[in-house]
């Protein structure tokens, strides 16, 4: 598996910019990459005032990189970007590992700050 990491600082973001992208998440990211194919999995991940990312794992190299040229030409237009102020810090690729999946089992939806 091939993963990618797409961070945004939330350091100069504007009043209200968390509570946005978790809106924007559940309402509208999380059924685009549900169905994305290609995709194993996608992780948004947050630290409010800190940062706020995506990370993504897909099946094999050429997928991955694809959709991190054509986020790489398009990132600041998008709409995480649009909520937080400014685009990407960081688009970096990786080799995913492993994956161990707890025996309280691979949850999907929306996280506990959604609810």
């Amino acid at each position: 598996m091939y993963g990618l990491t797409v961070r945004w600082s939330l350091a100069q973001a504007p009043d209200g910019a968390e509570d946005a992208l978790r809106e924007y998440v559940t309402g509208t990211s999380l059924a685009r990459f549900s169905a994305m194919d290609g995709l194993c999995f996608k992780t948004w991940r947050m630290r409010a005032g800190e940062w706020f990312e995506g990370i993504y794992v897909w099946q094999d190299a050429a997928g991955r990189d694809a959709f991190a040229e054509q986020f790489s030409a398009t990132g600041s237009d998008n709409p995480g970007s649009q909520l937080i102020g400014s685009g990407p810090a960081l688009i970096e690729t990786f080799e995913v590992v492993a994956v161990a999946e707890g025996l309280a089992g691979f949850s999907k939806g929306p996280g506990p700050g959604s609810l």
